[in-house]
């Protein structure tokens, strides 16, 4: 059984302007260690304060104009306005507080502020994601018109309990309940709002929490656990996606990763240590033939060691190899945990295990939607390779490649979507001594 995440909502509720204590009920139980992290990026508070300081606005329009006009008070010393944040973003070089001015042209502001500020957040945003669909929620069309900006002002306050946590962003307001709910929920509803449809469900679906808290209580319970991965046999952006999902301070207790790989898998896992906070022991294992991998061995003769020498009392072992069952079996001291993949696993494996009361899940099971940022260096690099012989490809055909060679699973948009964020915005550099670079930034 699997669940849908909540990322994608809870970062668009904390950029819109959603109380804290309100983003807390809602979200932490879901995402612990995200609001941390928009707490420590100062773009993303730029735009949750100006975001903020619009809905205000919006709702207290003709309160707020009065006081600026009849009684010469400004919006710092206006109750429904944040002041803290006021001059947080004027500590930050942003000018917020006017002079002389109304309502309306605070309005203006504040839409120019959140425009030319907008963009800064989209790596926030994993790239399978639609960027302009997301932008566009934030952004009032040709804001520059009074009559647009009264249009927005007077949807927003007429439906402004179908707008979530009643904060304003830029949709065709229906009743839909909550559409910040769930990341499935919002996405079908943002897509169909374009006029697209968004249909892999692995983007934003997850494992549910009784298998999350078999793993923690595994971990918890054990001396030493370490984690030893059968490379030829696992897919290291599952992998990567398993452990975004888990609670961060929970993993980080297990002793270390071990990964057996061989020169027949992706580069990917050659990145792997660069990702995550565990330390990584990477072995290369060399081949007797093209045809006979000496992986499993390998696998087997490193647990034991691990085992009788090193005092490891846990292994996690990812691998739908059913010879494994073999060395589970004959050491009965130990505990084991198996992470597998469903296309590669067969029945047989699955039956022993949980005739023996181990525990297994899946790695498809995880969500696949915030694994980016290793997706990225993989494919990136893998362009780079390419650099010397770019003028002879075809982008569109050459991203269908990168993905291949990377063996990243990926629809079409989502390879569309890297064509269109970095391989069709390549840009040809010149340094000072007139060598020439291509521009990969």
């Amino acid at each position: 059984m699997r669940t849908d995440t909540k990322t994608i909502v809870a970062t668009i509720a904390y950029l819109i302007g959603v109380r804290k204590n309100q983003w807390i009920l809602s979200y932490m139980d879901n995402c612990p260690d995200l609001l941390k992290e928009l707490e420590e990026n100062q773009d993303a508070k730029i735009l949750r304060y100006l975001c903020k300081l619009r809905t205000m606005l919006m709702r207290h329009f003709s309160k707020t104009d009065n006081f600026l006009r009849y009684d010469l008070i400004n919006i710092d010393r206006i109750e429904w306005f944040d002041t803290e944040n006021i001059r947080q973003l004027e500590r930050w070089g942003f000018q917020i507080i006017l002079t002389n001015k109304r309502a309306s042209d605070y309005s203006l502001h504040f839409n120019q502020l959140i425009g030319a500020n907008v963009e800064k957040c989209r790596s926030l945003f994993p790239d399978w994601i639609a960027w302009e669909y997301i932008k566009d929620l934030f952004l009032i069309p040709k804001y520059t018109k009074e009559a647009n900006q009264k249009y927005e002002f007077e949807k927003y306050m007429e439906h402004i309990d179908w707008y979530p946590y009643q904060m304003y962003l830029h949709w065709k307001p229906k009743d839909l309940g909550n559409i910040l709910y769930t990341d499935g929920k919002f996405l079908e509803m943002l897509y169909e709002m374009n006029g697209d449809y968004f249909g892999d469900s692995s983007k934003y679906k997850g494992v549910v929490n009784d298998v999350k808290d078999n793993i923690y209580d595994f971990i918890e319970k054990s001396y030493k656990t370490v984690l030893v991965v059968d490379c030829e046999n696992s897919d290291v952006y599952k992998l990567y996606g398993a452990l975004k999902s888990l609670n961060q301070t929970e993993i980080q207790k297990i002793h270390k990763i071990i990964l057996y790989d061989d020169d027949h898998t992706t580069n990917g896992w050659d990145y792997l240590d660069k990702f995550v906070s565990i330390p990584v022991e990477h072995i290369e294992v060399e081949r007797v033939t093209d045809r006979k991998s000496l992986v499993d061995i390998r696998v087997t003769a490193g647990i034991c060691r691990e085992f009788y020498r090193d005092d490891v009392s846990s292994f996690i072992l990812l691998s739908s190899d059913s010879d494994y069952w073999g060395l589970i079996s004959s050491l009965p001291e130990a505990e084991f945990l198996v992470m597998i993949e469903y296309a590669k696993c067969g029945n047989a494996i699955k039956d022993a295990l949980e005739e023996h009361g181990i525990f297994y899940c899946s790695l498809d099971d995880f969500c696949s939607g915030y694994i980016d940022e290793l997706k990225r260096a993989v494919l990136i690099n893998e362009l780079r390779n390419c650099l010397p012989h770019i003028l002879e490809c075809n982008g569109k055909e050459l991203a269908h490649t990168l993905f291949e060679q990377a063996r990243i699973e990926a629809d079409e948009k989502e390879i569309m979507n890297f064509y269109e964020k970095y391989i069709k915005t390549l840009k040809l550099k010149v340094d000072a001594d007139g060598n020439f670079s291509i521009d990969l930034s």
